[in-house]
C-alpha cells in the first residue's frame, strides 16, 4: 500500500513551509493528489522530488534549471553544473573583494583614521561599482563590437552624477521576479503586454542614448545568455528573454494592424 502524507507531515519531514510546498506546486515542480474534500496529499515520490529540489536549491540552481533537471527530458547536466560552478566562483570573488575592502578599512581605523558610517558606505558603493563593471565587461567583451564598446564608454561618462544604480537594479529585479512568477503567459495577453510596457519603460535610459551598434550588441549578448560564464550572473533567465522577444513581436504586429 502506498504511504501518503498530508501537507503538514511533508512540511515536517522536509523542513519546508506549507507556503513553499504550494509555491513548488504552482510552478509544476510537484503534483500532489487531492482528497475528495480537496486536501493535498503527497506520496513517497513527491518526497523524493522535494528532497532533490532542496538539494539543487542549495547548489544555487534556479527554479527553471531545477524544472528542466527533474522533467525527465535529456539535459546537459555537465553544462548546467559548469554554469553553477562558474556562478559560485563569481560569488566567491565578490566575497573575497568585500573581505579585502573591509580589511583595508579596518586597518585604516586601527591606525587611528576617523572613518564614519557615511564614508564606509561610500567605499562599499565604489567597490561594488568597480566589481560590477569588471564582471559585465567579462561578458560584454564576448559579444559587443568595438564600435559598441566605444559607444558604451561614452554613455557611461554621460550618466548623471546622482544616478541611483542600486534603486534601478532593485526595480529590474522586482519586474523580473513578477514576470517569472506569472509565466507561462500568452504573448498577446493584456498581462504580458503590461509587463512589456514596464520593461520598455525601464529600458528608456538605455534606448534614449543607445546607438544601433549598442542595441545590436546587447541583443546578441542576451540571445546567448545561456552561454555566459561566471563573470556575471544573468539578470534573468533565457526563458524570460525569449518571452520578452515574443511579446515584443506581438506588440509590433498589433501596432502594424492599427
Amino acid at each position: 500500500m502506498t504511504t501518503i502524507f498530508d501537507i503538514a507531515e511533508v512540511a515536517t519531514r522536509t523542513g519546508m513551509t506549507a507556503r513553499a510546498l504550494r509555491f513548488y506546486e504552482a510552478r509544476g515542480l510537484i503534483r500532489p493528489l487531492r482528497t475528495a474534500n480537496g486536501r493535498r496529499v503527497y506520496g513517497s515520490g513527491d518526497l523524493a522530488r522535494l528532497t532533490a529540489i532542496a538539494a539543487l536549491k542549495r547548489a544555487e540552481f534556479s527554479l527553471s534549471d531545477i524544472a528542466r533537471l527533474l522533467a525527465g527530458r535529456e539535459v546537459d547536466l555537465g553544462r548546467l553544473v559548469t554554469a553553477q560552478l562558474d556562478a559560485l566562483q563569481s560569488q566567491s570573488d565578490r566575497i573575497a573583494a568585500a573581505r579585502a575592502m573591509l580589511t583595508t578599512v579596518k586597518s585604516r581605523i586601527d591606525s587611528g583614521e576617523q572613518i564614519d558610517v557615511a564614508t564606509l558606505c561610500s567605499l562599499i558603493r565604489q567597490g561594488d561599482t568597480l566589481m560590477e563593471h569588471q564582471h559585465w565587461s567579462g561578458v560584454a567583451d564576448q559579444y559587443l563590437s568595438e564600435d559598441a564598446k566605444q559607444d558604451f564608454a561614452r554613455t557611461r561618462q554621460a550618466m548623471p552624477k546622482d544616478w541611483d544604480q542600486a534603486a534601478y537594479t532593485a526595480t529590474w529585479d522586482d519586474l523580473v521576479a513578477r514576470i517569472e512568477a506569472a509565466l507561462p503567459m500568452r504573448p498577446a495577453s493584456p498581462e504580458a503586454q503590461s509587463f512589456y510596457r514596464e520593461w520598455q519603460a525601464l529600458l528608456e535610459p538605455f534606448t534614449a542614448v543607445a546607438t544601433p551598434a549598442m542595441k545590436q550588441g546587447v541583443s546578441k549578448m542576451y540571445d546567448h545568455i545561456d552561454e555566459w560564464k561566471g563573470d556575471q550572473k544573468p539578470p534573468f533567465s533565457p526563458a524570460i528573454w525569449e518571452f520578452i522577444k515574443q511579446v515584443g513581436a506581438a506588440h509590433s504586429a498589433a501596432e502594424a494592424r492599427g
